[in-house]
């Protein structure tokens, strides 16, 4: 049976940094981001802050596996810009997470083994500034069951330890909770067997 992978890595506040190369000013950026949405306003903004700047050249991935990503050479050479900025992300594995490097240029053409050299440097440095954090995938269950059998329910959640998001207690009392994708099944096993209790999987990741 295969291991469920449920932990990745992105960062946990943006980071900055800047470089320059043959006389070309490179300023990268990287943010922690959870959708394309976001992505998209942090790019606008980047390019009325630095509306006079040659380049804008990004990479995101998305998703616990990075399974979502995409790279913009945004005007250079086709592979020379998006892809190495793509690639440090995918060597350090790390995902939800935005890398956008602004080059200024400064008069001497680098050539394509300098220019990938050039975004792929400014993107691990930005990287190497940032805060790297560990983040769990989690299943969140809804669980409804009658006040009589509470202490069934709590023995369960005392035993296997799930985060727990809310609660209700009342005639029927309600409690929801959430668990690293590992574990979901042994909790969920141990709850079905609860007398009139019922189980509702809301999302796989809180």
């Amino acid at each position: 049976m295969d291991e469920i992978k449920d932990s990745y890595l992105t960062i946990s506040a943006p980071a900055e940094c800047a470089m320059r190369e043959r006389s070309s000013k490179f300023l990268s950026y990287a943010y922690p981001v959870k959708s394309e949405e976001q992505i998209k306003e942090i790019l606008d903004t980047l390019h009325k802050q630095y509306y006079d700047a040659t380049h804008h050249c990004y990479a995101w991935r998305l998703g616990p596996n990075g399974e979502h990503f995409r790279a913009n050479d945004d005007g250079e050479p086709s592979g020379t810009a998006g892809k190495p900025i793509l690639g440090q992300l995918v060597s350090k594995e790390i995902t939800d997470c935005l890398v956008v490097v602004v080059r200024y240029f400064g008069g001497t053409k680098l050539g394509v083994s300098g220019l990938i050299q050039a975004y792929r440097e400014a993107a691990a440095d930005v990287l190497d500034q940032a805060d790297i954090i560990e983040l769990t995938v989690d299943t969140v269950v809804r669980v409804d069951f009658s006040y009589m059998v509470m202490n069934d329910v709590m023995r369960i959640i005392k035993d296997e330890s799930p985060k727990v998001v809310e609660q209700s207690f009342d005639n029927l009392c309600t409690i929801t909770l959430a668990i690293r994708k590992s574990k979901a099944e042994q909790l969920l096993g141990k709850l079905s067997k609860v007398s009139g209790a019922t189980l509702e999987v809301l999302e796989n990741e809180l």
